[in-house]
């Protein structure tokens, strides 16, 4: 059981506010009081922390991740372990942990896995499939010989082998069977996304209109928004709960383009990573599923064609990259913690610094770097 702790003098970022002079309390993996100035009271064997007037936010919560510290999640639970430690100094509490393309039956060996260890791992939010469910044209980097149209033998085998946790699945609603797909998906509890797609306004509608709920990477692996095409970025942005992730590394979507979409869909950004092994870890080559990646200057890349091939991002800096174009704190916090936590169906529990809620927590200093990481009540990274 952690132990009990209270954070006090802290600026309180949550759920799109800032208290000033707030205190939190954890008992055990919940939060269980919160309050300002100093009415509150040490127990004996309370852990008390002043934070000075710095920041507190929640722990940040990535819905759509890979990897980190040179790990890939394809390569299994040491690999998962040591991409979650890494993501964890930089502000990340929990995490769905995404897999790329693979063949189905490495794809069902792999969400067993995580299965297991979403049953003992509270960092571990289920698993993502970001493939193999995709569309040819807008690939990215994904084996185009093991893409294929979503059937429905192997949508069960997926769901029978995750027993419950596959958290979320990407496709393009205009393959065939994408739609019965997508609605036997969120019958089983599964989030759909709708990515890596050439699917027009009208097709990512459709695939709206029966459940998916999530616009993997907005922007990248779709089409643009065009005068007259414009894509699915423009019905995700018209329909009312649709959660758009977006990949803040000023590589994949430009300053301007991430206002835009902070302005028209308030409350509905997720920021991601879409962190590849990289991440963290030194430039050079690295392997992103079947694929051969190069990276250079925190750039991945395909070494075959070029492709941007996911990112070397961690949420701490995807936060700082919108606060510094822009974007007010509170908000880039909220699409970090409480905006993802509510897209895959967890927002009552976890992404907020609220009573009751996960006792998951970050002291940013005056850089808005992560200097304590609090994940279940306990303490997991301080500087």
């Amino acid at each position: 059981m952690p132990p009990s702790t209270i954070i006090h003098s802290a600026r309180i970022v949550s759920n799109g506010s800032v208290t000033d002079d707030g205190w939190v309390r954890f008992d055990g993996d919940r939060l269980s009081a919160r309050g300002v100035g100093r009415s509150w009271e040490a127990r004996p064997g309370d852990e008390v922390v002043d934070a000075g007037g710095r920041h507190l936010t929640p722990g940040f919560i990535d819905i759509h991740v890979h990897g980190g510290g040179g790990a890939a999640f394809d390569d299994g639970a040491d690999a998962i372990a040591r991409a979650l430690a890494m993501h964890r100094r930089h502000g990340t509490t929990r995490a769905v942990i995404s897999l790329v393309t693979a063949p189905i039956e490495a794809l069902e060996r792999r969400v067993a896995e995580i299965a297991a260890l979403t049953r003992r791992d509270d960092a571990v939010l289920g698993s993502h499939l970001e493939g193999p469910f995709l569309a040819d044209s807008h690939r990215g980097a994904h084996d185009p010989a093991l893409l294929h149209s979503p059937d429905q033998a192997s949508i069960e085998r997926l769901l029978e082998a995750a027993d419950g946790t596959l958290t979320q699945v990407t496709l393009a609603p205009e393959l065939p069977g994408a739609l019965d797909a997508t609605r036997s998906l969120v019958a089983a509890g599964s989030r759909v996304a709708v990515g890596h797609t050439g699917a027009s306004a009208d097709e990512a509608r459709a695939a709206f209109d029966v459940g998916a709920t999530i616009l993997t990477h907005a922007f990248n692996g779709m089409r643009g928004i065009h005068h007259r095409a414009p894509g699915p970025v423009t019905a995700a942005l018209a329909t009312d709960g649709i959660t758009l992730e977006i990949i803040d590394d000023g590589v994949h979507v430009h300053a301007d383009v991430v206002n835009l979409a902070f302005t028209a869909a308030p409350g509905r950004i997720a920021l991601v990573s879409d962190a590849m092994a990289a991440a963290g870890a030194a430039d050079g080559p690295y392997d992103l599923g079947s694929l051969r990646v190069s990276v250079t200057d925190g750039v991945a890349r395909l070494v075959d064609g070029g492709a941007i091939a996911g990112s070397t991002l961690t949420l701490g800096v995807a936060v700082r990259n919108a606060i510094a174009h822009g974007i007010p704190l509170a908000t880039a916090v909220a699409a970090a913690s409480i905006v993802p936590a509510r897209a895959i169906g967890r927002g009552d529990e976890l992404g907020a610094l609220e009573v009751g809620y996960a006792a998951d927590a970050v002291l940013l200093d005056d850089d808005l770097e992560a200097v304590r990481v609090w994940s279940a009540g306990d303490s997991v990274f301080a500087v």
